[in-house]
């Protein structure tokens, strides 16, 4: 466990040195977002299209994987839904914490801490595992959210969903990588080399990121916080674990990724559709507060026990 936490821990010191950054206001607010949105635009897609475009989607689109996923995924949801519903909250809250107890950082923390610490085969799960919650969990948040308001799903909401997705840079480079894969397409060597230099910025830049985002939080509500994150931190990892290795035996090396990958902290974007919707976005807020900083911990844990199934560390 020691020897696993120290590998993480370089990680979540850049995460720290982000925090620093932006509680000294050494880094702004507005620096912070300019700094996002250079992550989330450039070196994340190219590292992320570099890793596509050298898989066949057929190579890692296991059924199995998925089912496995949203098995365990959509079990958290109801049960995080049926605890906000007890307490007598309305759907679109009530979907809200269950939004953020499903939806991990994997983008900017999963993708490059995953890859380096479990080797370049952990690209494919990790990337399923991304695309899940962007496609299925944040469409249907807004399915849900919009859908109690209005008392009715409009074309033009299923419209808006669509080029929501398309217009995710994230997703546009997986889905460009994998059609180049496909097309058995050589990359060119100053393109290679040029997608390798800029992807390379990816983690230490996101990991920056996240650290200087955090700074600006303030920690309100912290019992209802404190039990999405450990739904997210503890609940879904198990439940994946049950899932992938006693329900569907997906493959050891993908069900360990899988679960490290689920261990995630809430993911940032969950509070800019709870802050976008009014919908407990201060309570989103202190969970991803909360649940960053204690993952410095559960994810080294997490990590440690899949170490067997991955054959590393």
């Amino acid at each position: 466990m020691l020897a696993i936490f120290l590998k993480t821990l370089p990680f979540f010191a850049i995460i720290g040195l982000g925090f620093w950054a932006g509680r000294s206001r050494f880094f702004t607010a507005e620096a912070t977002a300019f700094l996002t949105k250079f992550v989330f635009y450039f070196p994340l897609s190219a590292m992320l299209f570099g890793f596509a475009s050298n898989l066949s989607l057929t190579s890692i689109f296991e059924p199995r994987f998925v089912a496995a996923y949203l098995l365990a995924s959509f079990t958290l949801y109801a049960l995080v839904l049926t605890v906000a519903r007890l307490r007598g909250l309305g759907w679109p809250e009530g979907a809200m914490e269950a939004h953020a107890a499903v939806s991990g950082n994997t983008g900017f923390l999963g993708v490059p801490m995953l890859v380096l610490l479990l080797g370049p085969a952990a690209a494919g799960p990790v990337m399923m595992v991304l695309t899940v919650d962007m496609v299925i969990f944040s469409s249907l948040i807004t399915l849900i959210i919009t859908g109690a308001r209005e008392g009715q799903l409009r074309l033009a909401t299923l419209g808006a969903l669509g080029r929501g997705l398309l217009a995710n840079p994230m997703i546009v480079s997986i889905v460009l990588g994998f059609v180049w894969s496909g097309l058995a397409l050589p990359l060119p060597d100053v393109v290679n080399e040029f997608m390798t230099l800029l992807g390379a910025a990816a983690t230490p830049c996101a990991l920056f990121a996240i650290g200087a985002s955090l700074a600006g939080r303030k920690a309100d509500r912290l019992v209802l916080a404190g039990w999405i994150s450990f739904a997210k931190l503890v609940i879904h990892p198990g439940l994946v674990a049950i899932a992938a290795l006693m329900i569907f035996a997906v493959d050891p090396f993908a069900a360990g990724v899988m679960i490290a990958a689920a261990a995630l902290p809430v993911a940032g974007n969950v509070f800019i559709l709870a802050q976008h919707y009014g919908v407990a976005p201060q309570r989103v807020s202190t969970a991803i507060l909360i649940s960053t900083a204690v993952s410095v911990l559960t994810v080294s844990a997490v990590i440690a026990l899949v170490g067997p199934l991955v054959g590393k560390l």
